[in-house]
């Protein structure tokens, strides 16, 4: 097979930048192991805060409207509380001037919408089930092959594939990783007391927790705390689980009943040196990883892909898609952004990691210090929502 571009990896990163491409004339490959399963009653408990930049983006490729809107709940006030019990911060929709801060979606309902977008393309073809076995590049096109006996030669490659990217290690991206010693405690609950559109996070000496309103009286919590710590969360009974959780969120929700089992993911901050080499380039976690506490993982991701896509679109009438200069201007031009968040997640878990008393005591003056000062609240919650 022979494309203009080949693209590893489904998930929603590599699949918005697929849908991206796919009306612009380029011929593409997408390989996946997998489509993604069907929807079931259950839900999700990998969920997503999409920024409002980013719902646009989904709704320019027709993925958004796709999506149940039974299953979305807009974030209209975030509240943030320190360790002290008094130090806090709070963002609204509202003194923004928008409908929401972000918007709560499932992983597996947006990926369902952005695969059948996929399938109705007809200059892309769906690689799966496949996994990447071999690569090959060369001078004018790059060559990758499958463990189902697929053969793609490209004029660009695209790596999408996640954490633990088989295509950043196979074109020798090289990347500094580091693991946080912690993991990431998800799971859904029905809650007693209304959430009323407000997400909440708690900075506490055992980690940082999340309430992220679901639709209807439901909420997904993202717990970032040690591995110690979050076995034994996830080795409780659901009745001590559920308390444990609704203690730790001062019960401000009242009563929560277990929708979805615990899981945990491990937590770690990875870099890749670089996004670009001739004829490849990385997106999303690929590329990058950060902490989970700010929620802007797949938002970056998401903004790679909007970058990547629109240096494609927009070159010159016969330009190499491959091309190492106009693939080192997408690198450019996400070097800020990446570099700002990079900062600003590895220092918080730095700052509210640090048992030093006097640490502690500035940290949350500063919280109390940016809710006062209404300037830099508006540009803090713009440049997230972009």
């Amino acid at each position: 097979m022979q494309v203009d571009i080949a693209i590893v990896g489904a998930g929603l990163v590599g699949a918005s930048f697929a849908a991206s491409l796919a009306r612009s004339g380029h011929s593409l490959a997408l390989v996946e192991t997998a489509a993604p399963p069907e929807r079931t009653q259950q839900w999700d408990a990998r969920i997503y805060a999409l920024s409002p930049g980013n719902v646009a983006f989904l709704e320019g490729l027709g993925a958004w409207g796709a999506v149940d809107r039974a299953r979305v709940c807009a974030v209209r006030t975030m509240r943030i509380f320190g360790d002290d019990g008094r130090s806090h911060m709070e963002f609204s929709a509202y003194e923004a001037g928008v409908n929401g801060l972000a918007w709560i979606v499932e992983s597996g309902e947006l990926q369902r919408a952005l695969w059948r977008l996929l399938e109705r393309q007809p200059n892309l073809s769906l690689v799966y089930p496949a996994m990447p076995a071999g690569l090959e590049a060369g001078d004018e096109a790059v060559t990758l092959r499958t463990d189902a006996g697929h053969s793609i030669r490209a004029r660009l490659l695209v790596g999408a594939d996640g954490a633990q990217s088989w295509v950043r290690r196979e074109a020798g991206f090289d990347a500094d990783a580091k693991p946080y010693g912690e993991k990431g405690v998800v799971a859904n609950f029905a809650c007693e007391r209304p959430h009323r559109g407000v997400a909440l996070q708690w900075f506490r000496a055992d980690g940082v927790l999340a309430f992220l309103p679901l639709a209807g009286e439901r909420v997904s919590i993202v717990w970032s705390t040690d591995d110690a710590h979050a076995g034994e969360l996830l080795a409780m009974p659901s009745a001590d689980f559920c308390a444990r959780v609704s203690e730790a969120g001062q019960g401000t929700l009242g009563r929560l009943e277990l929708l979805t089992p615990p899981a945990a993911f491990p937590l770690s901050l990875i870099s890749s040196k670089a996004m670009a080499r001739p004829r490849i380039a990385l997106i999303g976690d690929a590329a990058h990883v950060v902490h989970p506490l700010a929620g802007q993982g797949v938002n970056l991701g998401f903004g790679d892909a909007r970058a990547l896509s629109a240096a494609l679109r927009d070159r010159a009438a016969g330009r190499d898609p491959g091309d190492f200069l106009l693939l080192r201007r997408f690198e450019r031009e996400r070097a800020e952004d990446l570099l700002a968040m990079r900062l600003v997640t590895d220092g918080l878990q730095r700052l509210f990691r640090a048992r030093n008393p006097w640490v502690a005591r500035l940290r949350n003056i500063g919280l109390n210090l940016t809710d006062d000062l209404g300037v830099i609240k508006t540009i803090l919650s713009r440049r997230a929502m972009a």
